[in-house]
């Protein structure tokens, strides 16, 4: 939170608390969003305040002192209590609100998942608009979602940003999706070497700095697959599979949508991760809005609804 949003003035009692909790400036910074200089300056100013060191350094780390733990817990304390008061009596209706949500997604995740919530929007906000925004390599979610142009965004690359809320969605079985009449569609065709040796239809990549779930476990066993086909429209992937010999890995609830729809074969995936984890990340600024609540409310039952399904 910066000092411009903070109408109390807390700010200085925000960095105590999280460098306390950090033990460390640069991480600090990023929690907080400010500059490095920023948070060292606070420092300065709060060794003065409190008349002790705060924060010592020990080999590569910083540890906190006796009078900083304590000066910590106190300050938490302080901190709920503004922000209670801060908050009292906000609410949300969904009945008349007007407020747009966004949200950056790929489109990995079974349609299933965003009709309903379509549905639960024009059930429970008919004022609400929705807006669903494609992320892609030269995105900048980070960026989007501390500046308020997205709500949240809907994940599954293996290490998510740590400085971000995260919640998670669902879990996700990973199998191999392909053509009915593939000669490796029957039970225990497909074995490790096969699955090397195939043509895949791939994802263009939505990040640059992570690889997808399967990319990473593959470049950990030192193998890779062969990426003949590169499709930025996932959702168009499955139709491309049929009446070829091409080798599509997907979530489970993903390709059973497909194989409802198309003559495609879902077959166990042979080597590499099993399952996938989906999540919502969403920054420190709307985490107790109500309204923001209320969307990730909406965003998980329909993640369970498909689960369930």
């Amino acid at each position: 939170m910066s000092r411009n949003e903070d109408a109390f003035d807390t700010y200085l009692l925000r960095v105590l608390c999280t460098l306390i909790s950090e033990q460390s400036v640069s991480r600090a910074a990023i929690r907080l969003d400010q500059s490095q200089p920023a948070i060292s300056a606070a420092l300065r100013r709060l060794r003065l305040l409190f008349g002790d060191p705060l924060l010592v350094r020990e080999k590569n780390r910083m540890v906190p002192t006796a009078r900083a733990l304590l000066a910590a817990d106190q300050a938490r304390a302080a901190l709920d209590l503004i922000d209670g008061m801060v908050n009292a009596g906000k609410s949300f209706a969904p009945q008349t609100t007007q407020l747009r949500f966004t949200i950056a997604t790929p489109d990995y995740l079974a349609p299933p998942f965003l009709a309903r919530v379509t549905q639960t929007l024009r059930t429970e906000a008919p004022g609400a608009r929705l807006v669903v925004l494609p992320l892609g390599p030269h995105f900048d979610y980070e960026q989007a979602l501390q500046s308020g142009e997205i709500d949240v965004v809907i994940g599954n690359w293996p290490n998510p940003p740590e400085h971000l809320h995260m919640s998670t969605l669902l879990e996700d079985e990973i199998v191999c999706l392909m053509d009915a009449s593939h000669p490796w569609a029957e039970p225990g065709e497909l074995t490790p070497e096969r699955y090397l040796q195939g043509a895949h239809i791939v994802p263009t990549p939505y990040s640059i700095a992570q690889r997808g779930v399967v990319e990473s476990s593959l470049g950990t066993m030192r193998v890779s697959r062969d990426r003949r086909v590169q499709c930025s429209y996932f959702g168009l992937a499955p139709d491309l599979l049929m009446g070829t010999d091409l080798l599509m890995t997907t979530g489970r609830h993903f390709a059973a949508y497909h194989a409802r729809r198309l003559p495609l074969r879902i077959v166990p995936l042979p080597m590499g991760p099993r399952s996938m984890r989906f999540y919502l990340l969403w920054h420190a600024s709307q985490h107790r809005a109500a309204s923001h609540t209320w969307l990730r409310s909406v965003l998980t039952a329909a993640a369970q609804t498909l689960v369930a399904a």
